[in-house]
């Protein structure tokens, strides 16, 4: 059965009345009183959230220990990979279930709008460079340098088309737009070379890559970075780019490591990995998500639910897995190609329904608690946590000098007996995931929640 709590999503604020039951609060511009609707929330929803923060958090942290579970250099998907697709897709589902009950289409627009300004805000604060990680305590960003886009940026054009469903009123995937966006995602560009400046200690380095060809899709002369660079400008893209990990570049591939002596200029240049063109393709993980909350809010059957969940993830999968060992279309993150896109978005689908099975259908919700404690307070955990920015504020407290901090004493006292790379994941695992998910539960037990 679904957890009779409230549904989170873009259109709606949240109340408590007196007995502590959560409710949504919908302010009708015409009338002088708000229309309070009580609206079940599915828990199955903030399980796979609050699992898509967990990833985030386990391959942001350990990654470096484990290239295996980091982002693919380049062709390829691994487990880094899935979290960008899953995040939208889940954005693509909240959309579904949030615009499906208001009623005052200006009202959701105006939600829309004010959500969009508030994603763009913290994502250009966290990913933009204002901050430095965990190496660097300082802050500030050269206005010359700052990145544009991010993970949170790219869900503007699934809130935009999560709009544009709230006029469509269909239940489907509008298929002829969702063509277009594959037309836009193919379009090939011919450049001759292109030159970017790599700043060092030893002064300026002008570098010169050549190109002169069409449809390329390896990392020097791809369309989506053609587009970036043309739009928004060397600078503000993306300065360590994934495929500086190739072994075209470096000995250490996969891991990161010295370039190679005739490594080609390309390793050394910024790419944007969520850029223009990548970002219109992104759309489509969205909208998929918004043909899952479609079925869950019209199909009211567990088992129609499913099989329409599941049948259309296994033609996504099947899809990807053609066109990506054909050689047609290979997976590709950094691209955001239509194989990667299908991919991920069947992976999600499949995720999804798992959950629903285990949690909605069979019951068994406890031992998935963790995981929804996390998915409600996701944008709290996805600041402090995924970015690191408490974990940023704990090393700055230390004695006598830097290195004389928490962090760094439980990583040497606490997980002493293995090697560091073992150490780092058990101390994401143990430490920051555990403590995170109790901060949640505690959070949740005080009905705090950080919605946007």
């Amino acid at each position: 059965m679904e957890d009779p709590r409230l549904k989170e999503g873009l259109g709606s604020g949240t109340s408590k009345d007196d007995d502590g039951r959560g409710k949504n609060v919908i302010s009708h511009e015409n009338e002088q009183t708000s229309v309070i609707m009580s609206t079940p929330r599915v828990a199955t929803l903030d399980a796979f959230r609050g699992l898509t923060i967990v990833v985030m958090i386990l391959v942001d942290h350990a990654g470096w220990a484990y290239p295996r579970i980091d982002h693919s250099p380049w062709n390829g998907c691994t487990l880094a990979d899935f979290v960008m697709p899953f995040f939208l897709f889940i954005v693509g589902v909240s959309i579904a279930l949030a615009l499906k009950r208001v009623p005052n289409v200006k009202y959701a627009v105006k939600k829309i709008i004010l959500r969009t300004l508030k994603l763009l805000f913290w994502g250009i604060l966290l990913q933009g460079g204002y901050t430095r990680g965990l190496d660097d305590l300082s802050y500030g960003v050269d206005m010359k340098k700052i990145r544009w886009f991010g993970i949170l940026q790219n869900s503007f054009g699934v809130l935009c088309r999560g709009l544009n469903r709230n006029y469509d009123n269909k239940a489907q995937i509008d298929k002829s737009r969702t063509r277009s966006f594959l037309d836009i995602h193919c379009l090939q560009m011919a450049m001759d070379r292109w030159i970017c400046c790599i700043c060092s200690l030893h002064g300026h380095n002008i570098l010169s890559v050549k190109c002169g060809m069409r449809g390329h899709l390896g990392p020097a002369c791809n369309a989506v970075g053609y587009v970036d660079r043309q739009v928004w400008g060397i600078n503000h893209l993306y300065g360590k780019p994934v495929f500086s990990r190739l072994r075209a570049c470096t000995l250490s591939s996969p891991d990161s490591g010295p370039f190679r002596k005739n490594a080609p200029n390309w390793c050394r240049a910024p790419f944007e990995p969520e850029g223009l063109l990548s970002s219109i393709s992104a759309i489509i993980s969205g909208t998929i998500g918004v043909h899952y909350g479609h079925v869950l809010i019209h199909f009211k059957g567990h088992g129609e639910r499913l099989k329409q969940w599941v049948s259309m993830a296994l033609v996504l999968l099947i899809v990807a897995v053609i066109l990506h060992f054909t050689d047609a279309i290979p997976m590709n993150k950094q691209l955001y190609s239509f194989s990667y896109v299908c991919f991920t978005a069947g992976a999600a689908g499949i995720v999804f329904s798992g959950f629903y099975i285990l949690i909605d259908v069979w019951g068994m919700r406890v031992p998935f608690l963790f995981l929804e404690w996390i998915g409600m307070n996701s944008m709290l955990v996805f600041v402090l946590a995924a970015h690191k920015i408490f974990t940023s504020f704990i090393k700055g407290w230390y004695f006598e000098d830097p290195d004389n901090n928490l962090v760094n004493w439980i990583l040497q006292h606490v997980f002493s007996n293995v090697s560091k790379r073992v150490g780092a994941l058990l101390y994401v695992i143990f430490v920051e995931i555990t403590f995170w998910a109790v901060v949640s539960g505690i959070l949740h037990r005080l009905g705090i929640y950080w919605k946007l």
